[in-house]
């Protein structure tokens, strides 16, 4: 990885995303912040879910925040389910168990019940009736591609999504298309969505050595990294049925993770070329990542895309597709294809085993596309937004 990649990194906002503009006396770009009085709550629910993007984002946004606010005046409290296993090391930031119960079921009745201080919602979701002052909608993929999420999951989002988010103060989501998108099917005005992106910091917290891969997985050819989620709108199969041309290149195809409970279940037929690695650490993804011939990202729809991020971080180039927010979040750091083509990926992949100076300069233009994109600067704009009156 980088050396020139560390948790301090500065500068200028992402291109194209805003400046804050409910700062009050700071300059909306400033990334040190100054002490003030804070009084206000985390919802806490999705700690007891499994690990995704939308997880990483609310984990890494609130150690973010505990380190900004450290030895500030404040009074921040993270509300979690009572038997909420205790996963974050914070200094700043109380954590407060409410119980009884979990789910959807707490985050509606219990939390609200239980808390009179204005609510930070970093995952979706957020109380129907709750003192919400910001929700954080990542995209609007039960509109999009409602075919990748079950009957009651998308039910439930398209009924209470737009209902919190006319009844939060703000409103934030992850790249400027989603924004776009989510004001369309939510029906309420871009200009009261913010733009506060993923980050790359916890990238550099991985450590490949410690995989434990290399033991126990074979890697006599170079190889593709595929995020195996059974998701539709991730189009993992696009990839996947072209295994056998992939093949003919010389080439493996690992994929890794698994579908969360809400996605449809489809199955593919087995290829000689294709390893189904199943869920693996941030150490494992990290050395799969190092030494990969580029990461596959085909989906159709994403609100941002962190893996694009993190393979960035690593060293790995990228082949994603030219839809939603992806070229935003790559820049020119990737070779970019129609998810629908199959002759352009093919083309891509060829390309990319054929030259070692084209896979050398797309890890460069990744490494210095990555810098833009911080955790730091991200959660700073949260606290401007919970620091308005």
């Amino acid at each position: 990885m980088s050396s020139t990649l560390n948790e301090s990194i500065v500068g200028e906002r992402v291109s194209g995303v805003r400046c804050n503009r409910y700062a009050d006396t700071r300059s909306p770009c400033q990334t040190s912040y100054e002490p003030r009085d804070f009084a206000f709550g985390i919802n806490g629910r999705f700690l007891t879910q499994p690990m995704t993007g939308v997880q990483r984002y609310g984990r890494e946004i609130i150690h973010a925040i505990d380190s900004l606010v450290a030895r500030k005046r404040h009074a921040i409290k993270l509300f979690v389910p009572r038997e909420t296993p205790r996963s974050l090391d914070l200094q700043s930031i109380g954590i407060e168990p409410l119980g009884p119960g979990g789910g959807h079921a707490w985050e509606q009745c219990v939390l609200p019940l239980r808390h009179r201080i204005p609510l930070l919602n970093l995952c979706n979701t957020a109380p129907a009736l709750g003192n919400n002052r910001v929700v954080c909608i990542h995209d609007a993929n039960v509109f999009l591609a409602p075919e990748s999420y079950s009957k009651g999951f998308r039910a439930f989002y398209k009924t209470l999504q737009p209902w919190i988010s006319r009844r939060s103060t703000f409103v934030a989501t992850v790249s400027e298309d989603a924004a776009s998108k989510i004001a369309h099917y939510l029906n309420i005005p871009r200009g009261r969505i913010e733009v506060v992106p993923n980050g790359h910091e916890h990238v550099l917290r991985w450590d490949a050595s410690r995989s434990k891969l290399s033991g126990e997985h074979v890697f006599n050819r170079p190889y593709i990294v595929l995020l195996g989620s059974l998701a539709k709108h991730k189009n993992i199969r696009r990839i996947v049925d072209l295994a056998g041309a992939i093949d003919s290149l010389g080439l493996d195809i690992k994929i890794v993770g698994g579908a969360a409970t809400i996605f449809q279940q489809e199955r593919w037929k087995a290829a000689p070329n294709l390893a189904f690695l199943g869920r693996v650490s941030d150490n494992d993804l990290a050395f799969l990542l190092g030494g990969a011939l580029c990461l596959a990202f085909p989906s159709t729809s994403e609100g941002f895309g962190i893996p694009l991020l993190e393979a960035m971080v690593c060293g790995c180039p990228i082949i994603a597709s030219n839809s939603s927010s992806i070229p935003q979040v790559c820049g020119n750091a990737a070779l970019l294809a129609d998810p629908h083509d199959d002759a352009q990926w093919l083309k891509h992949f060829a390309a990319l085993a054929g030259s070692p100076i084209l896979s050398s300069e797309l890890r460069e233009k990744g490494r210095a596309q990555v810098q833009k994109f911080s955790w730091r600067r991200s959660a700073q704009t949260y606290l401007e937004m919970l620091g308005t009156e």
